[in-house]
């Protein structure tokens, strides 16, 4: 089973007592145990193999119960007590409780209205009106509903960029054990570091490839085989995914490498360049007539028409081949730029693990400072803290860092943005802290001009340093709340307030096209992981990937910065 397999058992779980109104601390521990299964960057079953219960048990988020339901799903492939729990609500109650605008009350509400047990009858029901004159429901939630079935229509087939890197990983961690495979590398969309991914793609160089299109199909994660062919292959893996692999020769390796990292309107326009000059460019190399002149290698793809070297994250015909003729590509941040992550969370609030665990964590992925920014007292639901509270967790903060050699450990908070605009916190108790996130949790259907007026409000706040997630979004889930992002931007610049990129896969908040546009102005961005554990500080390479594909250097990201330079960019003019 898929970790993902294992965490949709426990969010089911954890809705389901939801609805039976269960205990809520029970309710609490499921979904913290299905969130830090989805982020783990190691198999369940293979923790569990390898060390079983006590192995289990050392996961941040998993006691004994979840790790006992989990054995038992690894033995007898159930959990008596999901079972139990989904025999009580109707067939199919969880497609529709999953639809964006939905949630399990109103799918409950909704099948004992009108038998409504699938999203095609509640698709009908939406637009012929039925909806809207129940009780607590009215025209504008009948509209998000039918938004939400179109955002699950758009999103199907499409797997999160983390999900995706996973599986192409494993698959090439087991093909690279064969002696007949010389170069393998991961292609298209996932090269790319598109946020959602289609398939996988796999490019393999071997002068013998049937060994290795037989070992492909064989492999433990295939589901079924679409095509087993000399030199292609296509399967389904167990997750839903279409994995495709192909074998060229050494030397196409160059011209495979770009051919099938695309974009489709890259590659086009690379095709007309080459007949400009006479030439013909395909997966196999560039050709002069019958004769192969490039192509062995990806650089001559560009360096033969004479570009600089273009990353694959740029390949998206957003003004690459111009600023590659007049060798202005910028050099990308990289991951080892990274000099610390400053948006977490701990057992304070919604995370698994204490101050102390997440700071030696984050040392050893080499970072010279952290920001440990709990939630403030209006998101209730994550177990914010008021001002007193706080303050009292500040000097546990401050406890911890002398402790914790070789790492700095700043004090924040991730402060909501209330709906007037003004912070959840007094100025006074915002003056104690060394960081100020803020960010929106509540209100998300605020009309536009009001919700880009509650976002300026607070970035007006001396406080302010970083505007946190700032769409609200969560891919293939909630759609991001209407802003004008270009107000957004330019307040941010006015103020002195950073911009996040939110790592985690669910979010990759701001987007790439936001990226571009926020350094065009000067503003500058952050790159954090919004763990709630430390497993989840491993997901900074997914920010940095969005980051590259906004054409962002080291230069514009705050936590690429030494300490000392970081606080002063933080502090200047407030």
């Amino acid at each position: 089973m898929e970790n993902s397999e294992f965490a949709n058992i426990f969010w089911d779980m954890a809705e389901f007592l939801e609805l039976k109104e269960d205990n809520p601390f029970k309710v609490r521990a499921y979904r913290k145990a299905a969130q830090n299964i989805e982020a783990l960057s190691k198999s369940v079953e293979e923790i569990y193999a390898k060390g079983g219960l006590k192995a289990l048990l050392a996961v941040p988020g998993i006691g004994q119960h979840i790790a006992e339901k989990i054995e038992e799903q690894i033995k007898t492939g159930k959990v008596k007590a999901h079972d139990q729990l989904a025999k009580q609500f109707p067939r199919g109650f969880l497609d529709l409780a999953n639809i964006p605008g939905m949630g399990p009350k109103t799918a409950l509400l909704l099948f004992k209205k009108f038998k409504i047990d699938t999203p095609k009858k509640l698709e009908k029901a939406a637009k012929a009106g039925k909806l809207r004159n129940i009780p607590g429901m009215g025209a504008k939630k009948e509209e998000n509903i039918l938004r939400g079935i179109n955002l699950k229509k758009q999103s199907h087939g499409r797997f999160l960029l983390d999900d995706a890197t996973a599986h192409a990983e494993l698959i090439v961690e087991e093909l690279k054990k064969l002696k007949e495979v010389k170069k393998i590398l991961p292609c298209g969309s996932l090269r790319r570091g598109q946020e959602t991914i289609g398939d996988i793609d796999i490019l393999v160089t071997s002068a013998k490839p049937k060994p290795i299109m037989d070992a492909f199909v064989k492999l433990a994660a295939v589901k079924n085989i679409l095509a087993h062919g000399e030199t292609k292959s296509s399967v389904i893996l167990k997750n839903g995914m279409q994995a495709d692999l192909r074998v060229v020769p050494e030397k196409s390796f160059g011209s495979a490498a770009h051919y099938f990292t695309g974009s489709k309107a890259h590659n086009i326009h690379i095709r007309q360049l080459a007949q400009k000059k006479g030439w013909k460019v395909s997966e196999y190399g560039i050709f002069k007539g019958n004769k192969q002149i490039g192509g062995r290698t990806e650089e001559e793809m560009f360096t033969k028409f004479g570009f600089q070297f273009i990353p694959p994250e740029l390949r998206e015909m957003r003004g690459e081949f111009e600023a590659a003729k007049n060798k202005k590509i910028p050099k990308l941040v990289e991951l080892k730029d990274i000099k610390g992550d400053l948006h977490m969370h701990t057992k304070a609030t919604d995370g698994s693990n204490s101050i102390e665990e997440m700071a030696r964590a984050a040392k050893a992925l080499g970072y010279e400072y952290i920001a440990i920014t709990e939630h403030t007292q209006s998101t209730r639901v994550a177990g914010g803290l008021d001002e007193k509270e706080m303050l009292a967790h500040v000097k546990k903060i401050r406890e911890a860092n002398k402790k914790v050699k070789g790492i700095e450990i700043l004090a924040g908070a991730e402060v909501d943005i209330l709906p007037d605009g003004r912070l959840d916190y007094s100025d006074e108790a915002l003056d104690q802290l060394d960081i100020v996130l803020t960010a929106i949790h509540s209100r998300f259907k605020m009309p536009k001009e009001e919700m880009t007026e509650r976002i300026v409000s607070a970035m007006e706040n001396k406080y302010a340093n970083i505007f946190v997630h700032p769409t609200g979004r969560l891919i293939n889930e909630r759609e991001p709340y209407e802003i004008d992002m270009e107000k957004v931007l330019q307040a941010a610049k006015k103020n002195n307030v950073a911009v996040e990129i939110n790592a985690h896969p669910r979010r990759l908040d701001l987007t790439d096209i936001y990226c571009m546009r926020a350094k065009e102005l000067g503003v500058k961005l952050l790159i954090s992981t919004d763990a709630h554990s430390t497993d989840q500080l491993e997901l900074m390479k997914y920010g940095v990937i969005t980051a590259r594909r906004g054409w962002l250097e080291k230069k514009n990201v705050l936590n690429t910065y030494p300490l000392a330079k970081l606080k002063k960019m933080l502090y200047a003019s407030k």
